[in-house]
């Protein structure tokens, strides 16, 4: 087991509201249906029943999830779908028309009653607070094929299995690091990658031996695991939709799915700061909070977005970038070298951010359902500001610090959506966070990298916090704002 996880699988293009709950599944489903329907079974499926369970079940209608669920089943992909053809899966179901089921090599026409995707937020399955169980049945009752999956934040999707077996690799593999009984003799750290990002401090002892920069050491092993041109067209790709998402958002109106008729702003706050633009008015972080929320509306309403790294917390790493650029003129316009200096400029912000949130998956937790919603908008409000600090000029210890920062000031931030819907707070708190990204960037620029607390230390704050937070707090909208708050 590698302890390197990858920009281009942490940054994953797919569609709103939520990456754990809407992307997950879908992979779940879509997975599942590839197994039946390519697999062979001594009888045929006559029947799937979906449980969606703990924080899955609690909030699942808000988010999507049992649209999201029928929508793999029919074998289409986050990434690459038309996000008009994921809504109104559930409503559709038991109407008689059959549900075609999707494999790799083939189709299976099933008509599945309403009933078969049940939320049941009271059920917590074993391996993580967003499980789900998939059943298929033949015609006389007896199950075909059964799986358990978990939705462990940023849209990755782990089986029963695959949970238990990275676990058993993860205690291994720390019990190697401190040397404790049952260790193994051999390499402690696998070496698939040259630089295995075990902890902050791992990495900054890696730029230190190497005098490579965070972003430069994440290339190292991004083309240890695929070819460069791979890897630069990845990168390329997630900021391309990463901006696009913000263009997007400022350009739509109208009301945001779901019971609260939450309005569209960031067009019209576009608009207002184009005026003041044109008057001489000052509006750098005006800008830099509309297109946060420009892209979490855009996720609000099912659309195309990046998890990063997760889809709650999705505005805060493209608005803090594009705040970037709009601040650096330099690296405007179309001529092919200017083109290129500012895709270079992106990667090295991707990858500096990706290795910072690596080190949250790792070692905390980036599911708002686990963690709260300092898994989610507190990692990517670190993400952001160790990046754009690296922009600035940062030093590696300069950049941890500021990813220090960031998250010292998210810790505790509850994960409460009202309605369980992806709007109130989360599209006003990811302008806010990324207001505080850069805060955390500035402020970190006028040290010299040295600090009280390491990116380490409030990493597994961020970590114990989440584990004391009371379930109600935790993406299940049983607590804070979510019953406070009146849905009208």
């Amino acid at each position: 087991m590698s302890s390197y996880v990858s920009a281009l699988d942490l940054f994953s293009i797919g569609i709103g509201p939520s990456s754990s709950h809407t992307v997950g599944p879908m992979r779940a489903a879509r997975a599942f249906a590839a197994e039946l329907v390519d697999g062979s079974h001594e009888s045929p499926a006559a029947r799937i029943a979906v449980v969606l369970c703990g924080s899955l079940g609690a909030t699942g209608i808000g988010h999507g999830t049992p649209d999201a669920v029928v929508a793999g089943l029919r074998g289409l992909d986050p990434e690459t779908c038309d996000p008009d053809d994921v809504p109104g899966g559930w409503a559709g179901l038991g109407d008689g028309t059959p549900v075609r089921l999707t494999g790799r090599t083939g189709t299976l026409d099933l008509t599945v009653a309403t009933a078969d995707v049940r939320l049941a937020p009271l059920t917590r399955l074993p391996g993580h607070p967003n499980g789900m169980r998939f059943t298929a049945t033949d015609g006389a009752g007896v199950t075909v094929l059964e799986r358990v999956y978990y939705s462990v934040g940023g849209g990755f999707v782990l089986s029963e299995t695959e949970l238990a077996q990275a676990e058993a690799a993860e205690a291994a593999l720390v019990a190697a690091e401190r040397g404790g009984p049952g260790a193994p003799a051999a390499a402690t750290v696998p070496d698939d990658v040259p630089y295995p990002l075990v902890d902050a401090a791992g990495l900054l002892e890696a730029c230190a031996a190497t005098g490579l920069g965070i972003a430069e050491v994440a290339w190292a092993n991004e083309t240890a695991l695929r070819p460069e041109a791979e890897v630069r067209a990845g990168l390329d790709a997630i900021w391309a939709t990463m901006s696009a998402c913000v263009d997007d958002g400022l350009r739509r109106t109208g009301t945001l799915p779901g019971r609260l008729n939450v309005r569209r702003r960031a067009r019209a706050q576009g608009e207002r700061l184009e005026a003041l633009d044109a008057a001489g008015g000052e509006t750098t972080i005006e800008w830099l909070q509309a297109y946060a929320m420009a892209v979490n509306e855009e996720n609000a309403d099912g659309r195309r977005v990046v998890t990063a790294p997760t889809n709650g917390a999705a505005g805060i790493i493209p608005a803090v970038g594009r705040h970037y650029l709009r601040t650096h003129p330099e690296l405007a316009g179309d001529d092919p070298a200017t083109a290129e200096e500012r895709r270079r400029t992106m990667r090295v912000y991707l990858l500096t951010a990706a290795a910072i949130g690596a080190l949250y998956k790792r070692n905390a937790s980036i599911s708002g359902a686990e963690a709260g919603c300092q898994g989610e908008v507190g990692s990517a409000c670190s993400m952001a500001a160790g990046a754009v600090c690296a922009l600035l000029g940062g030093t590696p210890a300069q950049v941890e610090n500021a990813a220090e920062i960031a998250m010292e000031h998210n810790l505790g931030l509850t994960c409460d959506p009202v309605g369980g819907l992806v709007q109130v707070p989360c599209i006003e708190r990811n302008a806010i966070a990324a207001c505080t990204a850069v805060s955390a960037a500035r402020m970190a620029m006028q040290g010299d990298g040295s600090h009280v607390v390491s990116l380490d230390t409030v990493i597994e704050t961020m970590r114990q916090t989440g584990a004391d937070m009371s379930t109600k707090y935790k993406e299940t909208s049983e607590g804070g704002l979510a019953v406070n708050v009146i849905e009208c």
